[in-house]
C-alpha cells in the first residue's frame, strides 16, 4: 500500500539526499582528510591592515608574485621589550617598523608581511599583503630575508628574545596567525622556520627554539 507524500516530506529527503552525495564525493575526493579540513577550519584572526595603523604610502609600487608562498619566517624585532601591550602602541610599532625599513634601510616599504605585538595585535606589514592572504593565490614580494622573499610569509614579533621569553599573549596570537596562514596558502605546518635559517642573524632569538613546539601547536589547531 502506497502512503501519501507530501511536497515538504519530499523536498526534506532531496535535501539530505543531495547532503549525504556531497559528503560521499567529498570523501571520494579526499577521504577522511578532505572531511576533517571541511570540519576543522581555521576562523581568520583580526589583522589591522594598513589604513588602520596610519601606514604610509610605499615610495613605490609593491610587486605582487603571482604564486602561493611555501614557508612562514619568523622574526623578532630587536626594538626594546615594552610593557605596553594595548592596541595603540601595536599601531605606534608597525609605524616605526616601517619608518626605520623606509628611511633607513632604504626600502619601499615595510619589509615583513604582518606584524605581532607583544600584545598580541595582528597588523599588516607590507600593503597589500593582508588581500593577498585572505585570497590565497598570490603574496606580495617582502624584504625580511634574503633569498626567500619571493616565497616565504615574513611576521616580526615585536620585541628582542635573545634571553627572555615572549609573553603569552604574542606566542598565542602567532600559533593562531600561523595556524590561519597555513590554512589559507596550503602551507604544512613543518615548514615554519626561523629568520637564522636562512641568514647569519641571531634572529629571532629564542623563538627559534621553540619552533618545534610552534609547528606542533599549529599542526594540532590544523587536524
Amino acid at each position: 500500500m502506497s502512503v501519501p507524500v507530501s511536497r515538504r516530506t519530499a523536498l526534506r529527503g532531496a535535501v539530505l539526499l543531495g547532503a549525504a552525495a556531497g559528503v560521499s564525493a567529498l570523501a571520494q575526493l579526499g577521504g577522511d582528510r578532505g572531511v576533517r579540513a571541511a570540519a576543522t577550519r581555521v576562523d581568520q584572526p583580526t589583522i589591522a591592515n594598513c589604513a588602520t595603523w596610519g601606514a604610509r604610502p610605499p615610495a613605490s609600487r609593491v610587486s605582487v608574485v603571482p604564486s602561493r608562498p611555501n614557508k612562514i619566517i619568523v622574526h623578532h624585532t630587536a626594538f626594546p621589550n615594552s610593557t605596553d601591550y594595548s592596541l595603540a602602541h601595536a599601531y605606534a610599532n608597525s609605524r616605526d617598523i616601517q619608518d626605520l625599513h623606509m628611511d633607513t634601510n632604504g626600502w619601499l616599504d615595510s619589509g615583513q608581511h604582518f606584524t605581532n605585538s607583544r600584545g598580541g595585535h595582528l597588523t599588516e606589514g607590507r600593503h597589500g599583503s593582508l588581500y593577498a592572504l585572505l585570497h590565497g593565490q598570490t603574496m606580495v614580494q617582502g624584504a625580511h630575508c634574503v633569498g626567500q622573499n619571493s616565497q616565504a610569509i615574513g611576521i616580526e614579533n615585536e620585541g628582542i628574545y635573545l634571553d627572555v621569553q615572549p609573553p603569552k599573549a604574542l606566542w598565542d596570537s602567532l600559533v593562531v596567525f600561523c595556524a590561519f596562514t597555513c590554512q589559507q596558502y596550503a602551507i604544512a605546518p613543518s615548514e615554519i622556520y626561523g629568520h637564522k635559517d636562512f641568514n647569519a642573524t641571531q634572529c629571532p632569538g629564542l623563538l627559534h627554539g621553540r619552533l618545534p613546539e610552534l609547528r606542533a601547536a599549529v599542526a594540532a589547531r590544523l587536524a
